[in-house]
C-alpha cells in the first residue's frame, strides 16, 4: 500500500490523507504520473485490463510526447476532463500542454472534445482559455446547446448581457426545456431588462 505525501497532491477528493492505493492498482499508475515516472505508470497500466488503464496507457503515451494508439470516443468523453482537471490541479503545466496539443487528433474522433477542454478551463478559473476552446468547439460543432449554455455563463461572467442572450437563445432552439437555459435566461431578464 502507498501514500499520498501528506496531502501533497489532488487525488480525486479534496481531503487525500486518507486514501490508500495499493501497489499495480490504477490510482498507483497516476501516482506515478504525479511522480513524472511515466515507464512505472505505463507498464502499471499495461498490466491492467479496464478501460481506465487503457485509457491510461494512451494518457502516458501522450505525456511521453507520442501516441502508439488512438483513443476510442469513449475513452475521451469518459476519461478526458477528469485528467486535465486532475493533471490541471497537481500543477502538471507540461503535462496539460501535451494533453492539449492533442485535442485536434481527438477533435477528429469525438467532436465535443472542446468543450470538454473548456469546461475544465472555466472550473479552474481559466476564462480566457476557457473562451478559446468554447470557440474552438463551436466552430467545429455550431449545434451543441451545452456548449451555448457554456457560453452563455461565461458572458454572464463579464457582464455581456447580449452575448449571453444571444446564446442562451440559441441553446433554447436546440433544447426548448433546457433548464439551466431558461434558468439563466430568467437571470439575464431579471439582471438586465
Amino acid at each position: 500500500m502507498l501514500n499520498l505525501n501528506d496531502n501533497k497532491f489532488f487525488f480525486f477528493y479534496n481531503d487525500c490523507s486518507a486514501i490508500e492505493i495499493y501497489s499495480g492498482s490504477v490510482e498507483h499508475g497516476y501516482l506515478a504520473i504525479l511522480n513524472d515516472n511515466l515507464d512505472a505508470a505505463e507498464e502499471i497500466f499495461t498490466k491492467i485490463d479496464s478501460p481506465r488503464a487503457k485509457w491510461g496507457n494512451i494518457l502516458v503515451s501522450i505525456l511521453k510526447g507520442y501516441m502508439q494508439k488512438y483513443p476510442t470516443y469513449f475513452q475521451i468523453r469518459n476519461f478526458l476532463e477528469i485528467d486535465l482537471d486532475f493533471l490541471l490541479k497537481n500543477e502538471k503545466l507540461d503535462y496539460v500542454e501535451l494533453v492539449l496539443g492533442a485535442l485536434e487528433i481527438f477533435s477528429a474522433i469525438n467532436q465535443e472534445v472542446y468543450k470538454y477542454a473548456a469546461r475544465v478551463m472555466y472550473e479552474n478559473k481559466l476564462y480566457s482559455a476557457a473562451l478559446k476552446y468554447m470557440n474552438k468547439s463551436k466552430k467545429l460543432y455550431y449545434n451543441d446547446a451545452e456548449l451555448h449554455y457554456m457560453l452563455a455563463k461565461y458572458y454572464m461572467r463579464v457582464n455581456d448581457c447580449e452575448e449571453a442572450l444571444f446564446h442562451t437563445n440559441e441553446c433554447l432552439k436546440l433544447i426548448p426545456n433546457y433548464y439551466p437555459a431558461n434558468q439563466i435566461k430568467q437571470q439575464i431578464e431579471e439582471r438586465w431588462f
